[in-house]
């Protein structure tokens, strides 16, 4: 059965009354393919000659790419790969990336999508931890993955007639592969290390089943089709970037335009130049994109975008109205993370909202709100916001403690996220419950206090924390200025005071350079709590 069909939506024109009740979830699940591998097959069938994959040094059609996948699977496999080997692929957005996640998964294999961003340290630790069967590192597209195969002795893997950039790989005969299951909801597909953790490397396992599902629910909220043209800059090494984009994108047999990195520049020219119809990334790439347009006096163009999305961290009114006003389009926002692959909740395309709510939660999914004593909260009121569905994680490799306290026996996930609903179904998030800052007995949020420095004109972004003093909390705000600003802290501190309640206001505000943040753009805050 055709995507379509299951879903009951035409990609590119009227939706039943509504998109998301248009989606017939039983219909999708039982319309999955059982590997995630199968759905370039499938558009391969369909448009062999629509372009699937394109990077600046080249491009594939759906045929090509399918061929690609079949090659570089049969090398895998002839060096050793066997169902339940974790495939380490060290990359930043490519093809060759691409490729090889889908060649791990048609042998049943994980595919462990690391950011070759990430030091030494880090993915040292991500490889002990998982004990890979093989470690591939894009060479040709990312010089941090080449500087990552050097250390390990890496080598050139053989070239396929379709050209998809050159990797090389290393390997280890030591390891032993996990059980295969034939289920679509039981096999793990890919290994996501989660962004910004402290100690030990937590490995989430996502099925074939998890992935599929929101690439089919993406697929039909985004209402894409072929003609579409989608802008990846997202790291497919983050969930967001691999289940909603790319894979989402493989769902309906759409153009993926690769980017490595994040340059307001190369975002600037891909959405003039290259029919970029969808765009999606954090809060702080739409924020820096408009101060680039700013500082460097360029006209916006994007004369075929139809749909911006912003996801990953909080977006607060502010950026929302600027974004807008520049783009043309709703910037629509939404909620998830890693654990539930990752979408819990996005607004939707044929209901744009004004304020800054994370939507309505995505269909097949259920929620909850619990508050700190363990009890179901009041209708309206905050509470750590519990998640179940078909996008629910199997676990946390090698971790089963931790998996036990964060999956209920009921199958509840405890996102630690405070939330609260409104009487239409709107979720809002709050912030997160171990980010909760109580002032002489007061909880701040410090999504509250962001907000308004964020409304500040000269501020780019923002990101507040607790800092524990003897009987209390203090509100620390560190904030990054645009190009160019000499604004001083004790003018942020009396617009805060303008604007908040005293026990919210910042008892300090310290300027950096830069915020600190993972490859997604994520602000990691545990990186600022260790300085206050």
């Amino acid at each position: 059965m055709a995507p379509e069909t299951a879903l009951n939506i035409d990609p590119q024109g009227a939706s039943a009354p509504t998109l998301r009740s248009a989606i017939d979830v039983p219909s999708l699940l039982a319309s999955l393919p059982a590997r995630i591998s199968e759905l370039p097959v499938r558009a391969a069938a369909r448009q062999p000659d629509h372009p699937a994959l394109i990077e600046d040094a080249r491009s594939l059609t759906y045929a090509q790419f399918a061929e690609a996948i079949d090659g570089v699977a049969a090398i895998l496999q002839a060096r050793g790969v066997r169902g339940g080997d974790r495939v380490m692929i060290v990359a930043e957005n490519s093809i060759v990336q691409v490729v090889l996640l889908f060649a791990a998964a048609k042998l049943d294999a994980w595919a462990l999508v690391s950011n070759a961003r990430l030091s030494a340290a880090e993915l040292d630790a991500i490889r002990a931890h998982a004990q890979p069967r093989i470690v591939a590192y894009a060479v040709e597209t990312s010089p941090d993955a080449r500087q990552h195969a050097q250390r390990h002795d890496a080598q050139a893997a053989p070239t396929l007639a379709t050209d998809i950039g050159a990797w090389s790989y290393a390997l280890d005969a030591s390891v032993a592969p996990e059980p295969v299951e034939a289920a679509n909801d039981r096999q793990c597909a890919a290994l996501i290390y989660t962004t910004g953790t402290t100690g030990a490397p937590k490995g989430v396992m996502l099925s074939h089943r998890n992935l599929l599902f929101i690439a089919g629910i993406s697929s039909s909220l985004r209402r894409i089709g072929p003609n579409d043209v989608v802008y990846a800059v997202l790291p497919i090494s983050h969930v967001y970037g691999l289940a909603s984009v790319c894979l989402g994108s493989m769902f309906a047999g759409t153009t993926l335009r690769l980017a490595p990195r994040f340059s307001p520049e190369a975002v600037r020219r891909a959405l003039a130049e290259e029919r970029i119809s969808i765009f999606q990334g954090v809060p702080a790439m739409h924020a820096k994109l408009l101060e680039h347009l700013q500082t460097q006096g360029h006209a916006w163009s994007a004369p075929h975008l139809r749909f911006a999305y912003s996801g990953g961290s909080p977006l607060d009114a502010a950026l929302k109205a600027r974004v807008e006003g520049v783009y043309g389009v709703t910037l629509h926002n939404g909620y998830g993370m890693t654990e539930s692959s990752p979408t819990i909740a996005q607004t939707m395309l044929d209901a744009p909202r004004a304020d800054c709510s994370v939507g309505q939660v995505i269909p097949g999914v259920d929620v909850r709100f619990v508050t700190l004593d363990g009890v179901e909260a009041a209708p309206g009121e905050i509470g750590e916001l519990w998640a179940r569905g078909p996008n629910l994680m199997l676990g946390y490799y090698r971790n089963p403690e931790q998996t036990h306290a964060t999956v209920t026996s009921d199958g509840w996930l405890k996102t630690g996220d405070l939330a609260r609903q409104d009487a239409d179904g709107a979720l809002h998030i709050v912030g997160r419950s171990k980010e909760l800052i109580i002032r002489s007995g007061f909880n701040v949020y410090p999504a509250e206090v962001e907000h308004v420095l964020n409304a500040h004109p000269e501020v780019v972004q923002s990101a507040v924390v607790g800092r524990a003093v003897e009987g209390n909390e203090e509100v620390i705000a560190f904030v990054e200025l645009a190009a160019g600003s000499t604004v001083a802290p004790d003018v942020l501190a009396q617009w805060c005071r303008e604007r908040l309640a005293p026990y919210k206001q910042p008892a300090e505000i310290r300027v950096l350079a830069a915020l600190p943040a993972a490859s997604t753009g994520k602000i990691l805050k545990h990186k600022l709590r260790d300085v206050v």
